[in-house]
């Protein structure tokens, strides 16, 4: 994965084939099936550049549908649904060895005024500067060496908020650019990381546990107000259900000062391998 925010951003600038078609790179990494947050991310970026200028992204609804191959690029097809005279809508078909690996919808809007009200941030987080990192943690519940997780996340600053393991601070590790189609882009990267992992703490594991086979399912998102994404931002995570060897996520992103930004649904794969049933 990108050793670096720089590597990060080189990861999401695309190399344009034609009109409205693009081919992303991969990374070095030792994971075995590309990260979703790296498709979801480079799919949005292929989105954003066939929208106008001032209009900026407000969702997306992505669905995984095969695991990538972290070995060859990825091709993205954006598709120019519509433009009116406030919103665009754009379809994007991330594509591998000539099979579609994740169909992803996406509006954008221009800014304008309206209504505001917005949910409070929750009490009780230790502030970032006092909150463990997620690799030391890791390290501790594992036994596997920060440096593992270092080696492969180091783009990102992650630290844990609370002891349930369901709010983390999270933010680039660096300064971007202020451009904010890319802010977005790098938090939809990022959304992907930690949140399914809440859909399995109600049964006392990690997502990293060898006793469970995890994959993204489907990404939605909702972008609400301005933010910065190598600014704190508090993800909020919780699980409502998990049945059938899904599980159902959703987050909550807000600034330091406590505005939400952002909402995040997901479903993913939390199939049980080697697990007795009255363990879960």
């Amino acid at each position: 994965m990108p050793k670096s925010l720089e590597d990060l951003v080189e990861l999401l600038d695309l190399e344009e084939i034609e009109v409205d078609l693009f081919r992303g790179r991969q990374p070095e990494t030792s994971l075995q099936r590309v990260f979703g947050g790296q498709v979801l991310g480079q799919a949005l970026v292929a989105a954003t550049r066939t929208v106008p200028e001032d209009r900026l992204v407000h969702s997306l609804h992505a669905y995984f549908l095969r695991g990538g191959d972290p070995e060859v690029p990825i091709v993205y097809r954006a598709e120019q649904t519509r433009d009116g005279g406030t919103f665009s809508s754009r379809r994007v078909v991330a594509s591998q060895h000539g099979k579609p690996i994740l169909y992803m919808s996406a509006s954008f809007q221009r800014p304008e005024p309206g209504l505001d009200h917005a949910d409070p941030m929750p009490d009780g987080v230790v502030p970032p500067d006092e909150a463990p990192t997620l690799a030391s943690v890791l390290e501790a519940s594992t036994g596997r060496s920060a440096d593992v997780w270092n080696s492969e996340w180091a783009a990102l600053d992650v630290r844990l908020a609370e002891r349930t393991g369901r709010r983390f601070w999270i933010r680039a590790a660096g300064t971007l650019p202020g451009d904010p189609a890319l802010q977005a882009c790098v938090l939809a990267y990022a959304s992907d990381l930690t949140l399914l992992g809440a859909a399995v703490r109600p049964h006392g594991l990690l997502i990293g546990d060898k006793r469970i086979q995890p994959a993204s399912l489907d990404h939605a998102m909702w972008f609400h107000r301005p933010f910065r994404a190598d600014e704190w931002l508090l993800y909020d995570q919780a699980s409502p259900s998990a049945s059938g060897a899904r599980g159902f996520s959703t987050g909550r992103l807000f600034t330091v000062d406590g505005t939400l930004v952002a909402s995040v649904v997901q479903e993913g794969l939390i199939r049980p391998i080697g697990l007795d049933p009255k363990d879960y």
